[in-house]
């Protein structure tokens, strides 16, 4: 590791698991010390309990829904290691690419409102508890994005709609918060996590990990060009620590890294989305 973030100190939403674990690990790793934030306190208290310096980690149980619960988080940031460099708004929810012939209109507002209160306005409510002490240290947020938050097909049309508007808020406070905090995103693809989906369309029980499962060895490679590349969250994130290092990346701003095995110079092979209609 190249301890790049000796001295910092990060709060990361959805820490319990998946790519906020990682990102939280990586960041002890290179040097800070971080408050994963997360619903499940147990899986929370995993995550401190397995890394390389619990003492450089904290769990604070929270729901990114809730401001009160994010400006609790923040305070007890503060209260814990004294200062707030960097914020990783990362709790998040996916639709399993439900379309939307395939959805009731009741289905389509429940999950919208469900899937957006955790997608976005979590990322909103989360920015607006940091900003200041983020302004404090010249320090920066940086967005957990996707694929979808620039492609089709990356989920559903209420999970592409819900990423394409983290791209757009990402942006606007890059605007808003410049010259004193940063704010950039990493767009990840497909990773092998503990993802889930809304509890309005029974999909809270469901996980991504259990499809990576079923693929198998012998599955056909996902069609990007570098289809052999890794779906461990932690090989994707080194994206992170770049973008919350002042030394490594100080003159950039409202920009987000693809992380996505290079779909962007091939795109996926359907033709079109409704040919079984």
């Amino acid at each position: 590791m190249s301890g790049w973030l000796e001295g910092y100190v990060a709060l990361v939403t959805g820490g319990g698991s998946g790519i906020g674990a990682a990102v939280a690990e990586r960041f002890v790793a290179e040097g800070a010390s971080v408050v994963v934030m997360g619903r499940d306190q147990d899986k929370l208290a995993a995550v401190v309990k397995s890394s390389t310096d619990p003492d450089r980690m904290h769990a604070v149980a929270g729901d990114v829904c809730s401001a009160d619960d994010l400006a609790g988080a923040v305070a007890e940031t503060i209260d814990r290691f004294a200062r707030l460099d960097t914020l990783v708004p990362n709790a998040g929810m996916w639709d399993f690419q439900r379309q939307l012939t395939k959805l009731t209109a009741d289905e389509l507002s429940r999950s919208f409102d469900e899937l957006f209160a955790v997608n976005v306005k979590g990322y909103l409510l989360a920015a607006h508890a940091a900003w200041p002490e983020l302004v404090k240290t010249r320090g920066s947020i940086i967005m957990t994005l996707s694929n979808a938050s620039f492609y089709v097909n990356g989920g559903g049309p209420v999970y592409t709609a819900s990423k394409h508007a983290c791209l757009g808020l990402m942006r606007e406070l890059a605007y808003e918060l410049a010259p004193k905090v940063r704010v950039n995103g990493v767009a990840c693809g497909g990773m092998n996590t503990d993802l889930r989906g809304p509890a309005s369309l029974d999909l809270a029980d469901r996980s991504i990990a259990t499809a990576f499962a079923k693929r198998g060895s012998d599955a056909p490679p996902p069609p990007i060009p570098l289809h052999d590349s890794s779906t461990d969250p932690r090989d994707f994130t080194g994206s992170y620590v770049l973008l919350a290092s002042r030394e490594q990346s100080g003159p950039i701003t409202g920009q987000a890294i693809s992380v996505d095995g290079g779909m962007g110079v091939r795109g996926f092979r359907s033709d079109a989305g409704g040919n079984h209609l």
